[in-house]
């Protein structure tokens, strides 16, 4: 895999922490959610082989602290943090971007606004429910997640929001099967939970993508989703975003989280997928 570097970048308002392995063109991994650049950490060897794998925890996430007191997050400011790291690693040069979940998000505000600095964007279930016809159904399901947190907790919230996106069939590991740094990475994701709810559930759902914008660079953009969660509320973004740009969309090995449940496939997929520039 090569030596993994972990490094600080100071940008407006927080100071990211990142990661850095492996040589070649640059490939940004951008987190979703409550996660951090750990989540990653399954399918980072097998790319790291051919690129420089930079992966993150997004601002508010983890090791990536505010500046002074927390706010609701904009998208447009965590696309210009994506792009200060490309910025510090790669130059000026074009890199290749994935992004999931909320991350994937990022990716498509990166390649809005910055089109010159992604030579190829794989948006993995990115969940902009303003897309769909019934946008109204969906801000009102996470407006109630938001709710539910604000009046009963994390927990309750928690319940509420996985059984919303499909994931509470999921048998959750039990803590003493983890290894210790893997446990260690689930506890910094449950810490994040209460930030989550707070400053970004809200903020990212309600995004509403330029798809003028994301036609014109749809040669670059690959549209992406779970086998198993390509029915579930955040992967059915991605098929309208796939009807404008003309592509179908390509399905990755696993669910919403495939890349962390099913390694292996997922970055063999991922990069044949990024063979195709």
């Amino acid at each position: 895999m090569g030596t993994k570097t972990v490094n600080k970048l100071a940008v407006p308002g927080a100071t990211l922490h990142y990661e850095v392995t492996g040589s070649g063109p640059v490939l940004l991994l951008i987190a979703g959610g409550g996660t951090d650049a750990g989540i990653f950490d399954g399918i980072v060897g097998r790319l790291a082989a051919d690129y420089t794998v930079v992966a993150y925890d997004p601002r508010g996430n983890s090791r990536s602290p505010y500046d002074g007191g927390a706010a609701d997050e904009r998208v447009d400011q965590s696309a210009e943090d994506a792009l200060a790291l490309l910025d510090a690693v790669g130059g000026d040069e074009p890199a290749y971007v994935f992004g999931s979940s909320s991350g994937a998000i990022t990716g498509l505000e990166l390649i809005t606004r910055h089109p010159d600095r992604v030579r190829l964007l794989i948006a993995h279930e990115p969940p902009c429910v303003e897309v769909l016809p019934n946008p109204a159904d969906h801000r009102a399901f996470f407006e109630q997640v938001y709710d539910t947190y604000r009046t009963d907790g994390v927990e309750a919230a928690d319940v509420l929001f996985s059984r919303g996106i499909g994931t509470d069939e999921d048998e959750p590991p039990k803590p003493e099967d983890l290894y210790p740094e893997i446990l260690e990475m689930f506890l910094r994701f449950q810490s994040n939970a209460a930030n989550f709810y707070k400053h970004k559930l809200l903020p990212f759902t309600r995004y509403q993508p330029d798809l003028d914008a994301l036609k014109a660079a749809a040669a670059r953009i690959v549209p992406a989703a779970g086998v198993e969660s390509i029915e579930h509320l955040p992967a059915r973004p991605i098929h309208q975003i796939a009807e404008t740009l003309g592509w179908p969309v390509v399905t990755f090995p696993g669910a919403h989280g495939g890349y962390a449940s099913h390694p292996e496939p997922f970055a063999t997929l991922l990069a044949r997928v990024l063979e195709t520039d």
